[in-house]
């Protein structure tokens, strides 16, 4: 009974690590974010060639040896070491200014790493936008270059509600009082 709380308590906390590092993988693009349209009267066959290799050229000159997803996951997986061992050292001094340093360095890896994971799970969430966006303009330079057309998604329309004026409502001030008093003797 001893050991299976024991495998349990340390199986929690190592899930805990593996999903917070799990989400700082950085994977590079699949495909194209962006939709390419056939030149008028080409066959379909033909713009099928194209675009295949076209996204054969997008994903050579984006991400060739998959280096840039590979450092950005590297440096998402650091952001999360580095909060954790940061979290552990800070809990530990508040820890021991406090009296107990195993429990307020153990709440600071645990902070530390949920933070650092945040962190990271954000900058892997940066790198691969830029990878997406590397991606896409690659392709989209290798298709046109072939005479198919990119067809953008139309942007939204914002448009801000007109303002409302409203006059400030009037105001009465009363005239100052009027005192009669009798004329005064001298």
């Amino acid at each position: 009974m001893i050991s299976s709380t024991k495998s349990i308590s340390i199986a929690i906390p190592a899930a805990a690590v593996a999903l917070a590092l799990g989400g700082c993988a950085v994977m590079p693009p699949s495909g194209p974010s962006v939709v390419a349209l056939p030149r008028s009267g080409e066959p379909l066959g033909q713009f099928q060639q194209d675009d295949y290799a076209c996204r054969d050229y997008a994903s050579r000159s984006t991400d060739p040896n998959g280096t840039a997803s590979q450092a950005a996951t590297t440096n998402s997986v650091n952001s999360a070491a580095i909060g954790t061992l940061g979290g552990a050292a800070v809990g530990a001094l508040i820890g021991a200014a406090a009296g107990n340093a195993g429990a307020g360095a153990a709440i600071g890896a645990g902070s530390g790493l949920l933070l650092g994971g945040a962190n990271g799970a954000n900058s892997a969430q940066y790198s691969a936008a830029g990878l997406q966006a590397r991606y896409d303009a690659s392709y989209a330079q290798c298709m046109t270059s072939k005479g198919n057309t990119i067809s953008q998604p139309p942007q939204p329309a914002y448009y801000a509600p007109q303002p409302y004026y409203y006059a400030p409502p009037p105001r009465y001030v009363a005239p100052p009082p009027v005192i009669y008093a009798p004329y005064p003797y001298y």
